[in-house]
């Protein structure tokens, strides 16, 4: 649909010299996601990916957990009044006999960039209800000069970013480094639901033998995700919340933080990380 990016006319000031010129800008446009016909949740997002994003989110939320419980995705025609369909609205059909929330007005989310649950209720919820418990995932093992290499190769896989310096983006990567999918979003929650959304879609969940890779922070949200996706490492380039921390302790999860260059911080699961010995004290 070409909607990702949009032109706007800016005034430019450089160095004392004023000019105008067109620019490029990301596009942020809500979108409505539906359950089996019924207003479940709405997002900003850059349009572009809108079914895998609508299937992540459900991942995340427990509803889907591998690609049988999906029956169909669709934009919801006659979206408006006037009857036009504006490509902001989709319906995720569910299976027969898979179970979804009771959906009232209370239960409707509204989620931006930086949303996410908090407290206890939410840390026990994503441990009891996750179908793919990362600490019962396969060994998986990765060294810090792996890590070191992957916000590199994360950036340098940014294409709208660099026609914009307006997205977020988050990558999967196996065991090995190899780079096995990438998205961009203005946010980054978005980013890891698309990823998500397109591995169910494609039968690959649970995600167990891979790394996660964000740009930004590691929130709440974002280790919730890679949990309920049954990743078994987060890795961001900036600082984790103490509510990421908690989970990622809770669960099993592998969180590294503050991952730039050779540095990082390890939060929680440094057993999958082959660590050298330290050495002896003097």
């Amino acid at each position: 649909m070409g909607r990702v990016t949009e032109r706007r006319k800016v005034v430019r000031i450089r160095d004392g010299v004023v000019s105008s010129r067109p620019d490029t800008l990301v596009t942020e446009e809500p979108l409505e996601i539906r359950l089996n016909g019924k207003p479940l949740a709405i997002t900003m997002r850059t349009p572009g990916d809108d079914f895998a994003l609508a299937v992540g989110f459900l991942v995340s939320e427990g509803v889907l957990a591998t690609a049988s419980d999906l029956r169909n995705v669709v934009y919801c025609a006659g979206a408006t009044a006037e009857g036009v369909n504006t490509y902001n609205v989709v319906d995720v059909q569910t299976a027969p006999g898979v179970r979804t929330p009771d959906i009232t007005l209370e239960r409707n989310v509204y989620t931006t960039s930086s949303c996410g649950l908090c407290g206890k209720a939410s840390l026990d919820a994503v441990r009891t209800t996750t179908r793919h418990p990362v600490a019962d995932s396969p060994p998986l093992r990765v060294t810090p000069e792996l890590l070191s290499s992957l916000p590199d190769r994360l950036r340098a896989s940014q294409r709208v970013f660099d026609r914009t310096g307006g997205l977020h983006a988050a990558a999967l990567f196996d065991e090995d480094g190899e780079l096995l999918d990438v998205r961009e979003d203005v946010g980054r929650h978005n980013a890891v639901d698309k990823l998500v959304g397109r591995a169910l879609q494609g039968g690959n969940l649970p995600l167990s033998r891979t790394v996660l890779m964000v740009s930004g922070r590691a929130s709440f949200e974002l280790a919730q995700k890679a949990v309920m996706a049954g990743i078994p490492l987060l890795a961001a380039v900036s600082a984790p919340s103490s509510l990421a921390v908690d989970l990622a302790a809770e669960t099993g999860l592998t969180l590294v933080g503050f991952l730039r260059g050779s540095s990082m911080n390890v939060y929680a699961g440094e057993d999958r990380i082959a660590l050298r010995a330290a050495a002896a004290q003097g």
